[in-house]
């Protein structure tokens, strides 16, 4: 029996979650994508908090071009809200998608924001 997409992406972010925990000083940058917007948290694992988050369902991102563009906009707010809280260094966290398209936007957007990973 074959998997479906969702399971095959539940299976590869678990096996990723294995080695990836976010601390307080290096929280993880969690990317999640809809068809329609893209998502980013910064999560504590230790104590369990989202620390910060940024998406395009956001009116000032909504507005941007095609979704690509949209994506690198969350990842410089994303940058732009983690230095307000203090923090320059993120273990990254894919969600399972293939680093391309969409999610590599993001990556980038947030590097030129000044996020380290």
């Amino acid at each position: 029996m074959q998997l479906t997409k969702l399971k095959r992406r539940k299976r590869i972010h678990s096996r990723v979650r294995k080695s990836i925990s976010g601390t307080p000083e290096q929280p993880r940058l969690n990317v999640f994508r809809s068809n329609k917007y893209i998502y980013a948290q910064l999560i504590d694992d230790v104590n369990g908090v989202t620390l910060a988050q940024a998406s395009s369902f956001e009116a000032s991102i909504a507005q941007e071009g095609d979704k690509s563009s949209q994506s690198t906009a969350v990842g410089k707010l994303i940058a732009e809200r983690a230095q307000a809280a203090g923090i320059s260094k993120v273990l990254f966290d894919r969600g399972g998608y293939l680093f391309h398209g969409r999610v590599k936007a993001l990556a980038e957007g947030a590097r030129e924001g000044g996020l380290k990973f």
